[in-house]
């Protein structure tokens, strides 16, 4: 019998009576929105603009973390950032509805940037500065680091438990995975970066693009960190990533030390995407969404690209 999945009991109608709960008359209509580690829905309001409903994953973030990520946005939204940023509903912004957390957001649309485009690469630049300099005025208590602890060890820990990693290569996995935590550890022990509340997750999915610039969504990977990493996941290349610092340095300075953690940092995003599809297994959208995940030769062609990164990384 198959173990009961995170979303098993959200239905339509759970959807529905999570925003009516709040306040809102629903006209019925429900579009699932693109999201693999929460459940995200744009919802039709009677004589309103939609409203996009997000259900937290249960059991990954407490209630403070969640609710630093909340506050957190709307210091940023406060200060003219174009943040999406959730609806406080009767003073909350997180809400309840049949066991599940949720958190309603205005509708914002737009389409993808520009990541070769110069000049729209210098616009994000100077927005996140802004952004970094609001989140240097406090810290995080409960939304953790980016460090390799969680995006390495845990991640390796969530993948050899899983029962995906074939037996015959567990051993150079965890070998492999533990050389690249002390390698990393060694540079950002070098770097020594400033930590900052950071949107943690800043690729060109969660940024839009209108007539009016860009806005950034999804806080839902906050966390304190170095300034370059809400950077190079913005880059497709070396040329572009110089003009996002150059539009930053308008606003903010850029210790150019932290050029040297961009490698390191990618891959401590390649081994805590296994970890992530790893641990997420028995969701039913993981194994529909990254299938070759299921497969022995996936996870040899991942071992073996760790030992690649980790010569390049002990070249550098």
């Amino acid at each position: 019998m198959r173990a009961a999945a995170p979303y098993d009991a959200l239905t339509p109608d759970t959807v529905l009576d999570a925003v009516e709960a709040a306040g809102y008359r629903t006209d019925g209509r429900l579009l699932a929105l693109p999201s693999y580690e929460n459940r995200v829905y744009q919802v039709g309001i009677e004589e309103g603009a939609p409203l996009v409903a997000k259900f937290y994953r249960p059991n990954r973030w407490s209630d403070a973390a969640i609710a630093e990520e909340h506050a957190f946005a709307l210091e940023l939204a406060a200060a003219e950032l174009p943040v999406v940023a959730p609806l406080a509903i009767a003073g909350a912004t997180l809400l309840r509805q049949a066991g599940y957390r949720y958190a309603l957001y205005p509708r914002r649309g737009g389409r993808a940037p520009e990541l070769e485009s110069v000049d729209h690469l210098a616009w994000m630049g100077r927005l996140l500065a802004r952004m970094h300099a609001v989140g240097a005025r406090a810290r995080f208590r409960d939304r953790g680091t980016i460090d390799t602890d969680t995006f390495v060890r845990e991640a390796a820990r969530a993948v050899l438990s899983s029962g995906l990693l074939p037996h015959a290569l567990e051993q150079r996995y965890r070998a492999r995975a533990a050389t690249i935590a002390d390698l990393v550890d060694a540079r950002f022990a070098t770097v020594a970066p400033a930590t900052l509340r950071l949107h943690g997750d800043c690729h060109g999915g969660n940024v839009l693009w209108t007539d009016h610039g860009p806005h950034f969504v999804d806080l839902d990977d906050a966390r304190a960190g170095p300034a370059v990493q809400d950077l190079w996941m913005l880059a497709p290349s070396p040329r572009a990533l110089d003009a996002l610092i150059e539009g930053y340095a308008e606003f903010r300075d850029f210790d150019p030390r932290e050029l040297d953690l961009v490698e390191p940092l990618r891959l401590m995003r390649q081994v805590h995407w296994a970890g992530w599809v790893a641990a997420r297994w028995h969701d039913p959208a993981f194994p529909r969404g990254f299938p070759q995940v299921g497969e022995p030769r996936w996870w040899e062609q991942h071992v073996e690209d760790l030992a690649e990164a980790i010569l390049q990384l002990q070249d550098a």
